[in-house]
């Protein structure tokens, strides 16, 4: 009789024991676990830790809460401006309702995906391709937006979305790229073109100085001279010496007046003036008849 009861005892405690083991659960701090009895939601999720469940009669599935990140796939679609691209991004998203991720959707998981992928067609359509190159933030935003609406009706919450490239064929890529050095040349030469104007106002400036100064060109050749001495790469010949410079130099200089290259000729001494005597008129004129004298040879006579 005894070894009938401790053969009954060891027997209820070794069912006790596999009913427990087989009703134990243990949830971990990042899931929730969601019961069904006999095929129905009960109302309360349980948290991290160790819970117990009626064996053969509720079933716990775990709900994982981490933020979960999934890539979208390369979408092909042609933008409002008619140009042909290749788009891809990735999402980040969360379940908050860990009852209605497993009521409302089969697989949220695949759900996400595919509205992942459908929102970003829809995207590129409405956008320009300036936008998708430039204006990202604001199509992430948008791209959020459009995802997040039908989500939060399956307990998932999208944290953010990326867009991640952006494939342009080759065509539109040079075409681009000329388009950028096209642009870079004209900005080039606009900066070229005032740096000339720059160079010559200065030039100018400092060619007015060195006319003051005839000195200055002298020195500013010989200072291109050592620039030039100093790449030791050249050998550098004077057609003409500085002396030369220098003589041309001096005759470019305007020559001093005639009173102040001659010198003054020496003081005459001065005789005094004898006054001059005075005859009468009729003595210092010729006689007026004009009739020659016939004794005088050569004469020839008039007869009436």
């Amino acid at each position: 009789m005894v070894e009938e009861l401790v053969a009954a005892g060891v027997t209820f405690a070794s069912a006790g024991v596999v009913y427990v083991m087989s009703a134990a659960r243990v949830v971990k701090q990042y899931e929730r676990g969601v019961v069904f009895r006999l095929g129905k939601l009960r109302s309360d999720v349980r948290g991290p830790g160790f819970t117990m469940i009626v064996p053969f009669v509720d079933k716990l599935r775990k709900v994982n809460m981490q933020i979960i990140t999934m890539p979208v796939p390369a979408q092909e679609g042609i933008t409002r401006d008619n140009v042909t691209v290749r788009v891809d991004a990735v999402v980040y998203f969360k379940v908050t309702g860990a009852a209605e991720a497993i009521v409302r959707v089969e697989d949220y998981r695949f759900a996400v995906a595919q509205m992942a992928q459908t929102s970003l067609r829809s995207i590129i359509g409405k956008s320009d391709l300036d936008d998708l190159l430039s204006n990202r933030e604001k199509l992430n935003q948008g791209l959020e937006l459009m995802i997040d609406s039908p989500a939060v009706e399956w307990g998932v919450t999208i944290d953010r979305v990326e867009i991640k490239d952006v494939s342009l064929p080759e065509t539109m890529k040079r075409s681009m790229a000329r388009q950028a050095e096209a642009d870079r040349e004209r900005r080039a030469r606009v900066i070229n073109a005032d740096a000339e104007l720059q160079a010559s106002k200065k030039l100018a400036e400092a060619a007015e100085v060195m006319s003051e100064q005839p000195a200055a060109l002298q020195l500013r050749l010989l200072q291109t001279v050592v620039a030039v001495a100093a790449e030791k790469n050249s050998t550098l010949v004077l057609p003409f010496p500085v002396e030369l410079l220098r003589f041309l130099e001096r005759a470019q200089q305007p020559a001093p007046p005639a009173a102040e290259r001659q010198p003054s000729p020496p003081a005459v001494e001065q005789q005094p003036v004898r006054p001059v005597e005075q005859q009468p008129v009729h003595e210092q004129l010729p006689s007026a008849d004009p009739r020659p004298n016939s004794d005088e040879p050569g004469s020839i006579s008039r007869q009436d």
